[in-house]
């Protein structure tokens, strides 16, 4: 999945059974294990965003969409 945009819609699931990350038709759904409480799932979503796209974290910015499932990420 190296051909994305700089900019890409998600569909975060906290509280999930397991962390991963999917592509499911265009869209990046990512399921994370922790609460969405105080932006700890904000920070787990950009993590494991890094992983999945072997990017460096300090280049993955959340820019809709921090109190929400639906964010819109871009990669710097």
């Amino acid at each position: 999945m190296k051909d994305l945009s700089k900019t890409f819609n998600i569909r975060v699931t906290p509280h999930a059974k397991q962390n991963k990350v999917v592509e499911n038709d265009g869209v990046l759904r990512v399921y994370t294990t922790v609460a969405p409480e105080n932006g700890r799932a904000n920070g787990a979503v950009i993590e494991l965003l890094s992983d999945y796209l072997d990017v460096p974290k300090s280049r993955i910015k959340i820019l809709k969409g921090l109190a929400g499932r639906d964010k819109v990420v871009s990669i710097e």
